[in-house]
């Protein structure tokens, strides 16, 4: 089962992390920390790219734009790309740049968004009397 290699890559990377931070090196544990997640992404690729397929498939029966549900793909791959930006930041240490990548990938998902929300918008005025 591909969980059980997920929670023990994260289980060894724990372990490592602790032990470097408590021998003051700081450094390499988060680069360890950003080389499991990045060992994790791959592990979870393959899932990943399933999902989407089905998803594109969804789409493609019942007849939505299918600009909508890029769009849409690409604003959930920029959360998670931020979460793990802004975890590997809170990680070193840095809170503050942690949010300021938070706020970076909100503005972002926002600006992707619009085009949907003026469209959903276009939609309401023309139901109204």
């Amino acid at each position: 089962m591909e969980i059980l290699q997920i929670v023990g890559v994260g289980i060894v990377a724990t372990v490592l992390i602790v032990l470097l931070r408590q021998s003051n090196r700081s450094e390499y544990a988060l680069l360890v920390s950003l080389v499991t997640g990045i060992i994790i992404f791959t592990l979870i690729l393959n899932k990943l790219k399933y999902v989407v397929e089905v998803l594109n498939q969804l789409v493609r029966s019942t007849g939505v734009e299918f600009a909508y549900f890029t769009t849409i793909l690409k604003i959930i791959g920029i959360a998670y790309i931020v979460e793990f930006g802004a975890q590997i930041s809170r990680d070193a240490g840095e809170n503050a740049i942690a949010s300021k990548i938070e706020l970076g990938g909100k503005v972002i998902m926002m600006v992707l968004a619009l085009p949907i929300l003026l469209a959903l918008m276009d939609l309401v005025v023309k139901i109204l009397p």
